[in-house]
C-alpha cells in the first residue's frame, strides 16, 4: 500500500501509504490524526462512502431500468447511522431504511423526507409507530399479526392509510453466520410460509387503513454470492401471484433486502455492485417470466457494503507481549487503547479483520494478535495478523473495514466511553460524532 498503487483492497479507496511509510486517508496522515482527535478513533473516508452510495444507485438503476422497472436502494441505518451519515445518503439519492425511534428520529434531524424512510423492526413500540406515520415514511415493513392492527389503528388515530409490506420467511439458508442469517424458519423475523404470510394478507387486506405494497425478505448478512436471492425472489413473486388470483390484488413492490459483503480480509472478493445488480435483475425478470407475472418495483437494502469498507478504527498500541504457545509458535499479544467496547463483532460473530501498523513502515514479519483493554480473554481485535517484529508501544494500528456495525454496536463495557467518528475528506478532517468522555457516563448518575 503506497501513494503510487493500488492499496490493500480491505481498506478505503483513498487510503494510502506515503514516503516515509506512514499510512494517510483521504490525504491525511493518520499520524497527524491521532493528535488532533486522540486514538481509539473511527475514520470514515467519506469521498468512497459517497462513491460507493453513488454506484449502488447508479447500478441498480441501469440493471433494474434495462428490464422495465425501477429499483430503490434504500441504505440500513443500522450498519451505521449519524445526522451527517443521513445528509450524505439524501444527497446521493438514496432512501433511508431506519428500524428503532431513535434511528428515525436521527433521519429527521437530518432533513430526510418522510417518503424516503422504511421503518424496519421486528418488535415496534405503538410510540414508534405514531412516530412512523406522523412523519409520513413511505413505508413500514410488518412483521408480526400484532403489528397489523397496530400499524392499522396508528394510521387510524392519524387519519391516513399507511403504506405497509409484510416481512417474509423465505426459509433461504445464506451462507453466513448463524447469528446474522435472517430468512431461515428457527428466528425472529417475519412470517412463515407455512400459512402465516396467506393469513396476514387478509389481515392488511380487512383493513382499509393499510395499503399493502408487497414482500420483503432479507435473507442474511455478509452474503458474497446470489444463489440466495434467486431462491428468495421466486418464492416472494410466487407468492404476489397467489394474492393476485385469490384477492385480484396486483402487489406494486418486492423488496429483496440487502446483506452484500465486503473485503474484511485481503483474499475476501465480494461482488462489485454493477454485478450485484446484474445478476439480481436476470433473477427477477427471470421469476416474474416463470410466474407470468409483470415485473414489480424493487427495492434493495445495502448498508455495510456502503460504510463498511469506508470506515477504519485507529489505536495505539499500549503494551507488547510474546507468549510461547508451543516449542514451534510464539505469538506477539499487542494491546490496544480500545477493544470490544468499540468493535464486539469478533466476539459476537468470530469476525475477522486485518491490520496494519499505520504510523511507520516495518516488515511483517512476526505472527500477532491484536487484543484490547477490557477485563475480558474473548478481547480480541484481530485474532491473526503479521504485524513488524519490532511493534512497541506507541505504535499506531489501523484495523481496516470497521464501517459497518463497529460504532453502531459500541457499548461502554468497563466504563471506556465510544470513539468520535471522524470525517476525512480533501476539505479536512472533523467530528461526525465526539468522543464520549468520563463526564458523559457519570451524567446518567443518579445518587
Amino acid at each position: 500500500m503506497d501513494a503510487t498503487s493500488a492499496q490493500t483492497p480491505v481498506f478505503s479507496r483513498n487510503t494510502t501509504r506515503t514516503a516515509d511509510g506512514a499510512i494517510a486517508v483521504a490525504g491525511r496522515d493518520v499520524r497527524d490524526l491521532a493528535a488532533e482527535f486522540g486514538t481509539p478513533a473511527y475514520l470514515v473516508d467519506v469521498d468512497d462512502a459517497r462513491r460507493r452510495a453513488r454506484e449502488y444507485r447508479a447500478e441498480f438503476a441501469r440493471a433494474f431500468e434495462a428490464i422495465g422497472t425501477h429499483c430503490d436502494v434504500f441504505y440500513a441505518g443500522k450498519a451505521f447511522l449519524s445526522v451527517a451519515m443521513a445528509k450524505l445518503v439524501l444527497e446521493e439519492g438514496l432512501h433511508l431504511d431506519v428500524c428503532t425511534g431513535g434511528e428515525l428520529a436521527v433521519a429527521q434531524r437530518a432533513g430526510v423526507p418522510g417518503e424516503a424512510i422504511g421503518m424496519h423492526g421486528n418488535n415496534k413500540s405503538v410510540a414508534e409507530i405514531d412516530a412512523a406515520i406522523a412523519a409520513g415514511v413511505g413505508r413500514i415493513v410488518v412483521d408480526s399479526f400484532e403489528e397489523i392492527d397496530r400499524v392499522a389503528d396508528a394510521a387510524a388515530r392519524a387519519g391516513v392509510r399507511a403504506k405497509v409490506m409484510l416481512r417474509v420467511k423465505t426459509g433461504v439458508e445464506a451462507h453466513t453466520h448463524e447469528f446474522i442469517a435472517t430468512a431461515h424458519e428457527d428466528q425472529k423475523f417475519g412470517f412463515s410460509l407455512d400459512g402465516q404470510v396467506s393469513d396476514a394478507v387478509r389481515r392488511v387486506l380487512a383493513r382499509d387503513e393499510l395499503e399493502l405494497l408487497g414482500f420483503h425478505s432479507h435473507i442474511g448478512s455478509q452474503i458474497f454470492e446470489s444463489d440466495g436471492f434467486a431462491v428468495a425472489a421466486e418464492r416472494l413473486i410466487g407468492l404476489q401471484l397467489e394474492v393476485a388470483q385469490e384477492h385480484g390484488v396486483d402487489l406494486p413492490e418486492l423488496d429483496l433486502g440487502g446483506g452484500f459483503g465486503i473485503a474484511y480480509l485481503p483474499d475476501d472478493v465480494p461482488l462489485a455492485p454493477a454485478d450485484m445488480a446484474d445478476q439480481l435483475a436476470a433473477i427477477v425478470q427471470k421469476a416474474c417470466a416463470a410466474a407470468g407475472t409483470a415485473i414489480p418495483r424493487i427495492s434493495i437494502e445495502p448498508g455495510r457494503s456502503i460504510i463498511g469498507p469506508a470506515g477504519m478504527t485507529l489505536y495505539t498500541v499500549g503494551t507488547v507481549k510474546p507468549v510461547v504457545v508451543d516449542d514451534d509458535l510464539t505469538r506477539t499479544y499487542v494491546a490496544v487503547d480500545g477493544g470490544m467496547s468499540d468493535n464486539p463483532r469478533p466476539v459476537l460473530y468470530d469476525a475477522d479483520y486485518h491490520c496494519e501498523i499505520a504510523g511507520r513502515d516495518g516488515e511483517s514479519t512476526a505472527l500477532s494478535r491484536v487484543v484490547g483493554k477490557h477485563c475480558e480473554s474473548g478481547d480480541i481485535v484481530v485474532r491473526d495478523v503479521l504485524l513488524p517484529a519490532d511493534v512497541q508501544a506507541g505504535d499506531l494500528v489501523l484495523v481496516a473495514a470497521t464501517g459497518a456495525y463497529c460504532r453502531s454496536l459500541a457499548s461502554t463495557y468497563n466504563h471506556v466511553p465510544r470513539p468520535p467518528v471522524i470525517a476525512v475528506d480533501e476539505a479536512g478532517a472533523r467530528p461526525w460524532l465526539r468522543r464520549e468522555t468520563i463526564e458523559d457516563l457519570l451524567l446518567l448518575e443518579s445518587e
